[in-house]
């Protein structure tokens, strides 16, 4: 029985961003809600819109963090601090430049990939041994493109490919709570997006 408590989706807070390829975290996390029958509420204490599952032995937190991106480690240690979960029970979703749509990765601790949430979060927690689900948004093959790359609206072919992604992620985030990240890892990694035809 896996021991994650909360949830993280990274993003940006406004309708503006709602639809950019940085809000891939939000869009997992909204969907996992949904999966499960919940709405995620605001709450000021905790700089952020929460939701909480809990079915049988799992009691998990949903957390976005809605304070833009930058600032995301202060929604997350806040509310791990009142709740007393510990970093290696933290699962925090985000886009992944290096990952093509259509392509999902657990990864558990390591740098931050330049990924200006993820710094965030390590420097709010101190430490980097908590777990990521890194969702594949591409890269646009030049470095000064990547700000409105993260920041713009995939093309509805990457779309789908990503939203395909985001349910099997959700598939394996339940094989994680209901089993261990070995077999949500073998799941998700095994798992690969059609583009439509």
């Amino acid at each position: 029985m896996s021991t994650i408590r909360l949830l993280v989706g990274l993003g940006n807070p406004g309708p503006e961003y709602s639809q950019t390829r940085h809000n891939a975290g939000f869009w997992l996390v909204e969907q996992y809600a949904r999966m499960h029958g919940q709405t995620l509420q605001p709450e000021t204490k905790f700089f952020g819109h929460t939701a909480r599952i809990q079915k049988g032995a799992m009691d998990l937190r949903l957390l976005l963090p809605m304070q833009f991106m930058n600032r995301s480690g202060n929604a997350v240690a806040t509310l791990a601090n009142f709740y007393k979960i510990e970093p290696h029970e933290i699962l925090v979703a985000y886009d992944e430049l290096d990952l093509p749509p259509g392509v999902a990765k657990f990864k558990t601790g390591g740098g931050t990939g330049g990924h200006n949430g993820i710094k965030d979060i390590v420097a709010r927690l101190g430490t980097q041994d908590f777990h990521r689900l890194r969702i594949g948004i591409g890269h646009p093959g030049d470095k000064t493109k990547v700000t409105g790359w993260v920041l713009g609206k995939a093309p509805q072919a990457d779309q789908h490919l990503m939203d395909d992604t985001i349910t099997e992620a959700c598939r394996s985030i339940d094989i994680l709570m209901q089993q261990d990240l070995r077999a949500a890892t073998q799941y998700l990694h095994s798992f690969k997006a059609q583009r439509e035809k």
